[in-house]
């Protein structure tokens, strides 16, 4: 009696440490457990874009931090399934997934909770002077520290750009601070979701000029990418803060040096650039009224474990037969080389 083959998944190289030991304490690898039904391996080596030959003969894909494009595409007839560990995908050709016929699934929710608080704690953080204080204890300056009053939450107003999931955790965690109504803008949410949520939903202009702190949540597209620029910039409080944890092309970063040189903000905290990784301290290292993270201020032994288990819980719900949450091109189940290759490998993980 013959077994079908197990539906071969692999994992990026940059999971692992030079040595092969696991850099991270988990990452979801319980949903592919089933040695009869899934074979799990990784990537040798760690190029920034995946090799065509790193794909060949694998069916699932788990991928942190490499770009897939095209060429990584190239040879993909056994691939069903790319799964982004994270819920951004602008590093994926979304358009090369489709015409190879392969679903680009995202960790949808995963990092919403985590992500919403890690804004929330820069922005106490910022409000109160958190890096300032610090400095003033480790140099001795305990008489300086008049200089730095901070303010509390309290009676503020939040702006929010983009109210997908970790927009709303936002709006949900700050509802017991005392703030005022949240302005949202999202031109893909509707009004009425917004009030739900006890928000308003507003123009870009509006939000800029009303709120004490933007919390930048969209994605980065052709229609986002240098979203706020100087003018945008130049619309915003004195005193209110922006907070990017969605990705740096969305800000104009020389735009935003020099309003935070001239004071025309009360300062930033940034968790993404617009070229990462980065190779030298940026020029906002050099602001006392800016927090910076390398792109991981909410990572958490949690949100690991839940994208990975939400990415793969895609690979198993494809590998059965099944659609998945998640999946960034759904035109994809209406191709004709699709429906074939999706039998065909389906029948391996059932």
């Amino acid at each position: 009696m013959t077994f079908p083959a197990p539906f071969r998944v692999s994992l990026t190289a940059d999971f692992f440490e030079s040595d092969g030991r696991p850099k991270y304490r988990d990452i979801g690898l319980d949903r592919l457990a089933d040695a009869s039904r899934f074979a799990v391996g990784r990537f040798g080596d760690h190029p920034p874009e995946i090799g065509p030959e790193q794909l060949a003969g694998v069916n699932g894909v788990v991928v942190l931090t490499p770009r897939v494009t095209a060429r990584s595409l190239e040879r993909s007839d056994d691939l069903l399934v790319v799964a982004r560990f994270g819920v951004g995908y602008d590093s994926v050709d979304v358009p090369a997934c489709t015409a190879a016929d392969v679903v680009l699934c995202i960790a949808a929710g995963a990092v919403d909770r985590p992500v919403a608080e890690a804004t929330v704690g820069w922005m106490l953080a910022l409000t109160h002077n958190l890096l300032v204080k610090d400095t003033l204890v480790r140099q001795a300056r305990w008489n300086d520290r008049s200089r730095f009053m901070g303010c509390e939450l309290r009676e503020r107003t939040l702006g929010v750009i983009g109210f997908g999931g970790i927009g709303r955790a936002l709006v949900k965690l700050l509802a017991g601070f005392g703030m005022h109504p949240p302005l949202v803008h999202d031109p893909f949410a509707p009004a009425a979701r917004v009030e739900e949520h006890g928000a308003r939903s507003v123009s870009l202009d509006e939000l800029l000029t009303g709120a004490d702190f933007v919390s930048i949540h969209c994605p980065l597209t052709a229609e986002t990418r240098n979203l706020i620029g100087a003018r945008e910039l130049s619309l915003m409080k004195p005193d209110a803060y922006l907070i990017n944890t969605a990705r740096g092309g969305i800000v104009d970063e020389a735009a935003l040096a020099a309003a935070l040189a001239g004071r025309r903000i009360a300062g930033a905290a940034l968790d993404c650039f617009a070229d990462e990784p980065l190779t030298a301290a940026p020029v906002f290292a050099d602001f006392d009224n800016v927090l910076l993270a390398p792109h991981c201020i909410a990572w958490t032994d949690e949100m690991f474990r839940d994208i990975g288990r939400t990415a793969c819980q895609s690979i198993v719900d494809l590998a059965g037969g099944n659609r998945p949450r998640g999946v960034v091109n759904p035109e994809v189940f209406s191709r004709p080389g699709f429906v074939e290759k999706w039998r065909r490998l389906s029948a391996r993980g059932s």
